[in-house]
């Protein structure tokens, strides 16, 4: 650790000798060449950079994706035309990658493009830490993206004062939302640095006038979860309360489907077994996007019931389809995208009668549905790659006027 600290220390010197005065810049807000890095690439990362590339063409714009496919996410991306440069690093996933080989191959991409301005996902994320150092010793503004918020996991003193550090080496930064530029600003950085639109998606590919024509899954009304099967997504929570849920509702009890798959499979399975619920409870596996839309098209309401959860994307791709949302409060998405009781209802993920009420509640007609998927369609249209493009582009001028 003590190392890091010597490394950094010299990086940031070096920074500080050649840093410019508060409002300098050599650079005209066009034409600048801006270096974006991604762990690997996914529909939401396409969405995204495809909308500043098209709503800013002036600027030359590369995506460095570290390796073309993920451990943690199986995308089966389409090699379509985009309207960036598309930099892959290695056909192996990142997680696969050895530190020093990521780095050398990294540095060695940096140092090629020359960017005038990077752009990283995180700086907790394998790799996203070369780019800031490089910008460090060529003297180049950098922009942090991060949807971490305070209460994401445990603390400690020695880790956030490291964080703060690094956080602030970042001229500006785009976050997803109001906890995350919160956090931000308690790790030290300006307010006024800030920008929001980080965590969007494609809205129009989930509208529902795209896709209510799909053929439905199901015949039945169901409730849809979207997640992988890991511990902090909750789902043997869920599955208990909708099994409590369903005594109380009866024969007018909605299904549940649960899209996903992971290491928490064998238990979902049996404990769906041993509570009777084989028939109620639907395991589809792992969906591409596509396939993902029908069950989007015709579910009745979409819950998220994370323990911890930075963001939760699959919250924005539910509201673009006009569903309602019951939305766990530990969510990121939380604070910024749901409005109770008017596009859908939040709960304590560890409150398993507050779950339940609210499903009795949206099932059982208590409340109109309708209006509130209606209401969610039109809430998340502010959530687009549009606002994201927008907010990177303000980032991307404070950074270079204040670098």
């Amino acid at each position: 650790m003590r190392m890091l600290f010597t490394i950094l220390q010299r990086l940031v010197v070096a920074h500080q000798f050649g840093k410019c005065t508060r409002g300098c810049t050599s650079l005209q807000m066009s034409n600048i060449k801006i270096v974006a890095l991604t762990s690997v690439s996914s529909p939401y990362i396409v969405a995204r950079y495809s909308a500043f590339a098209i709503k800013f063409p002036a600027n030359s714009l590369y995506l460095i994706e570290l390796g073309r496919t993920s451990t943690t996410y199986q995308w089966q991306l389409v090699e379509l035309a985009v309207p960036y440069e598309r930099v892959v690093l290695s056909d192996q996933p990142a997680e696969f990658q050895s530190r020093l080989s990521l780095s050398t191959i990294l540095l060695k991409a940096l140092n090629q493009i020359q960017p005038d301005l990077v752009v990283t996902c995180g700086y907790g994320v394998r790799g996203m830490l070369v780019p800031l150092f490089w910008s460090l010793l060529h003297r180049k503004p950098a922009i942090l993206l991060s949807d971490s918020k305070e209460d994401d996991a445990p603390r400690s003193g020695w880790r956030e004062a490291l964080k703060s550090w690094i956080a602030q080496r970042y001229q500006a930064a785009l976050v997803a939302g109001q906890p995350q530029k919160r956090y931000l600003i308690k790790l030290g950085m300006a307010p006024e640095a800030i920008f929001l639109g980080y965590d969007v998606v494609d809205n129009e590919t989930f509208h529902p006038d795209k896709i209510k024509s799909l053929p439905a899954p199901l015949e039945q009304r169901y409730f849809l979860a979207i997640n992988r099967f890991i511990p902090k997504k909750n789902l043997l929570f869920l599955i208990s309360s909708y099994a409590t849920y369903y005594q109380a509702a009866g024969a007018e009890a909605w299904h549940l489907v649960l899209c996903g798959d992971g290491q928490l499979r064998p238990q979902i399975e049996q404990q769906i077994t041993e509570l009777g619920l084989k028939d109620l409870v639907h395991l589809p596996g792992f969906l591409q996007q596509d396939e993902l839309l029908p069950y989007f098209a015709h579910a009745s309401c979409f819950i998220h019931a994370s323990l911890q959860e930075q963001w939760g994307l699959v919250v924005n791709e539910a509201m673009a389809a006009g569903l309602p949302v019951l939305v766990s409060n530990r969510c990121g998405c939380f604070e910024d995208l749901v409005i109770e009781g008017v596009n859908g209802f939040g709960f304590d993920p560890e409150d398993s009668q507050q779950l339940i009420d609210l499903m009795l509640k949206v099932s059982l007609g208590k409340v109109d549905s309708v209006k509130l998927g209606q209401a969610a369609l039109k809430h998340i249209q502010k959530f687009s790659p549009d606002y994201f493009a927008q907010g990177l582009m303000q980032a991307v001028e404070y950074a270079l006027v204040h670098r």
